[in-house]
């Protein structure tokens, strides 16, 4: 069973930045797609940005321009940089394996996730 740890969340004021990461377990890492999510409170899960195991990547129009989503194969971890932050992108941010045909994560089940909080 493939296991995400994501880490590098936390409070920054509005316009700054942040790295977060994801460590994926498993051998296969460079084949999959992958994605990351976020989640506010009282909201449902947002779909934040994805990339391809060839390095493709797609966005939400929210986050289009002000954020970048990587992956190092070599480490088994996906990278989502985050510049330009808003009061609005405050939410726990997770990683999932990304399954291209529904849209969606992989699996049904996910990390324990990293707060980001933008506030002044």
């Amino acid at each position: 069973q493939v296991q995400f740890v994501e880490s590098g969340g936390g409070l920054v004021q509005p316009g700054g930045s942040l790295q977060l990461s994801c460590a994926a377990s498993g051998s296969i890492f460079s084949i999959y797609d992958m994605v990351w999510y976020r989640q506010a409170p009282g909201k449902q899960r947002e779909l934040v940005a994805t990339i391809t195991s060839g390095g493709s990547t797609n966005y939400a129009d929210s986050v289009k321009g002000r954020f970048t989503i990587s992956r190092d194969n070599a480490k088994n971890t996906v990278y989502l940089q985050m510049n330009s932050l808003k009061p609005e992108d405050t939410a726990v941010y997770y990683c999932n394996r990304f399954n291209p045909v529904h849209g969606s994560s992989w699996y049904d089940y996910w990390g324990q996730g990293t707060q980001v909080t933008v506030s002044s």
